[in-house]
């Protein structure tokens, strides 16, 4: 699916390794999904170049995550 986000070009995004249509991972999986909101907001805050793609190295049904339960507590 990266050529697909090459070929369109947006100004920023990130790219994971995942089944397609579970942009933000596994249903139910709140720390999963928290954490790649962090980095979907970190690639927002440190990109440099219009149309850089940055790989995120999560694996699907990985164990454990980051706890991001004070999302206000955050340094980007």
């Amino acid at each position: 699916m990266r050529n697909f986000t090459e070929k369109v070009k947006p100004p920023r995004s990130i790219f994971l390794k995942w089944p397609f249509g579970h942009v933000l991972g596994e249903p139910f999986n709140v720390a999963q999904q928290r954490a790649v909101l962090v980095h979907a907001f970190r690639c927002l805050y440190e990109s440099r170049l219009p149309g850089e793609i940055v790989d995120i190295p999560f694996r699907w049904r990985k164990e454990t995550y980051d706890q991001y339960n004070d999302l206000s507590a955050i340094r980007i």
